[in-house]
């Protein structure tokens, strides 16, 4: 069968890593796809679309029938660290590697079409951080997992190269609370990096189960700044969404014994980023949407 890349890929590739070196990994999609199949000899029953935004996943069956999901992804998205955060936790509230080799990752197969937004969101918030509580545990001696202080480094530069005056005072107040936060890490644990109710999916073996991580080392707030804005546009959409979003953010800081002021600022300067990231790459309505959501913190 093809393996044609879903159009979510190729957008997403394009925005994070430039249209020119997705574009060349991209061209070479299909031959590594079927490279990757040929490998293990598993017999594929359909690529998954829309898809992910760094990887492309296709079901299959491994040569015993023993069901699987393969995600061939490029490396300049790292997924030997998404490899050695499945290793480290091993099925532990995370989705469990099949095989533990190869460039691409061959893993336990979950119902691709049914994640947490599935749920009413109260159940959806409560089940996901049931998950992400599970998540997070020491990094394993010599990792190579960045930290969040480098990571948001490099995303503040970005941020810092955009010139427009209409999102220059979020941007400043977003800065400044990630100075303050990383000038004090109170803790170092493995986060999922990620994490959001459409990165856990219902499983057979747990009911729920994270997928996709980006993981680096560092505060737990900071894993679950993501998840406050899950569903923004309902958010924004309704009269009391300001006041539901600050709710937000001291219900899921209180359920999970994480500082509020913490959680505030790093939800407040993820915001921000993906905001004006997503202005830069032309979706205005996703950029607008996630700072009106911003500037209510």
């Amino acid at each position: 069968m093809g393996f044609e890349p879903p159009q979510r890929l190729v957008r997403a590739l394009g925005e994070t890593y430039g249209d020119a070196a997705a574009g060349d990994w991209l061209a070479r999609l299909p031959e590594l796809a079927r490279q990757a199949v040929d490998l293990r000899r598993l017999d594929v029953e359909r690529v998954i679309a829309p898809g992910g935004r760094s990887s492309l996943v296709a079901l299959v069956r491994l040569p015993d029938g023993t069901p699987g999901a393969l995600k061939v992804a490029p490396p300049f998205a790292a997924p030997d660290l998404e490899r050695a955060a499945l290793a480290h936790w091993n099925g532990f509230g995370a989705v469990r590697p099949l095989d533990p080799d190869g460039p691409d990752l061959l893993l336990e197969r979950l119902h691709a079409d049914v994640s947490l937004r599935s749920l009413p969101e109260a159940k959806a918030l409560l089940e996901a951080a049931g998950t992400v509580r599970r998540l997070w545990v020491a990094p394993p001696e010599g990792h190579g997992f960045e930290s969040v202080a480098e990571r948001t480094a490099r995303q503040a530069e970005a941020m810092r190269a955009v010139k427009d005056a209409g999102t220059a005072e979020l941007v400043s107040a977003a800065l400044g609370a990630r100075d303050e936060l990383v000038a004090d890490t109170p803790e170092e644990l493995l986060l999922h990096g990620n994490f959001r109710q459409g990165k856990v999916l219902a499983g057979d073996r747990a009911p729920w189960l994270a997928v996709g991580p980006e993981p680096l080392v560092g505060e737990r707030a900071y894993d679950l700044a993501r998840l406050v804005r899950d569903r923004v546009e309902d958010l924004v959409a309704a009269a009391s969404g300001a006041t539901s979003g600050r709710r937000r953010v001291n219900k899921l800081a209180d359920s999970l014994d994480v500082d509020r002021e913490r959680l505030r600022g790093w939800t407040l300067f993820r915001a921000v980023e993906s905001g004006t990231r997503a202005l830069s790459a032309g979706r205005r309505q996703d950029g607008e949407l996630l700072l009106e959501f911003a500037s209510w913190l």
